[in-house]
């Protein structure tokens, strides 16, 4: 598992740059809809709170770590296979994502019967997950069959409260996707779900975690090398 020593980091013009909030995922993907700028690198923020797969822990008295597991960050879409692999040297899927926000939306309800001579009041639901996607994870660490295997920060102290993990990454054509998955409501489950997921698709350049209460860059992730 990679790990970076924050102890030294002479990047202020870097630390200032990752303190000032990124716009939201939603945001980013709507203009990049409208108008695809590959080349143009951008920062987002990873949603911590629906990544099952990040921990923190302290190592002892005077070390922590902060660990982002990437094993199973697997994008199933069909522009992400590889169905040619040897699964001996390369990964089934090619692209990898981060999680960046989810957004809900009740819509408007109607009465229909899914049970014969039953009607219901249907609910109409809509969600939103974005996603940061990218295919040059092993830029940053070796290949492995390790469940633990990802980003993972070694700082000094104890683990901050609320950690911020952001990604920068310079997007590559086409930019963006989306996929669409739509679950009909019927009379033991009355709700029409629609879920879309919809990518932004980079080369990613850095990970970088911040103390979210004190805004103190704690350490950044690069590729092996840099």
């Amino acid at each position: 598992m990679l790990r970076r020593s924050s102890l030294l980091l002479p990047l202020l013009c870097l630390s200032a740059a990752l303190h000032a909030e990124p716009q939201s995922a939603a945001v980013q993907y709507a203009e990049q809809l409208t108008t695809p700028e590959a080349g143009k690198c951008t920062t987002v923020a990873v949603d911590l709170e629906n990544s099952p797969n990040f921990t923190t822990v302290a190592l002892d008295a005077q070390r922590s770590e902060l660990r982002y597991r990437m094993a199973w960050n697997n994008i199933a879409e069909g522009w992400s296979w590889h169905p040619g692999a040897d699964p001996d040297q390369e990964d089934y899927y090619r692209f990898k994502f981060l999680p960046l926000q989810s957004v809900n939306e009740q819509r408007n309800t109607y009465r229909a019967e899914d049970k014969i001579g039953t009607a219901q009041e249907m609910q109409v639901l809509w969600r939103y997950d974005y996603f940061l996607a990218f295919e040059n994870l092993y830029d940053f660490y070796p290949r492995s069959i390790d469940d633990d295997a990802g980003f993972t920060l070694t700082i000094g102290g104890a683990p901050p409260a609320h950690p911020v993990m952001l990604a920068t990454a310079c997007l590559e054509a086409p930019v963006t996707s989306e996929s669409t998955t739509f679950w009909k409501a019927t009379y033991s489950h009355p709700q029409d779900y629609t879920l879309k997921k919809r990518y932004l698709i980079g080369h990613l350049q850095r990970i970088a975690f911040v103390d979210g209460d004190s805004g103190a860059l704690l350490g950044v992730i690069e590729p092996a090398g840099n």
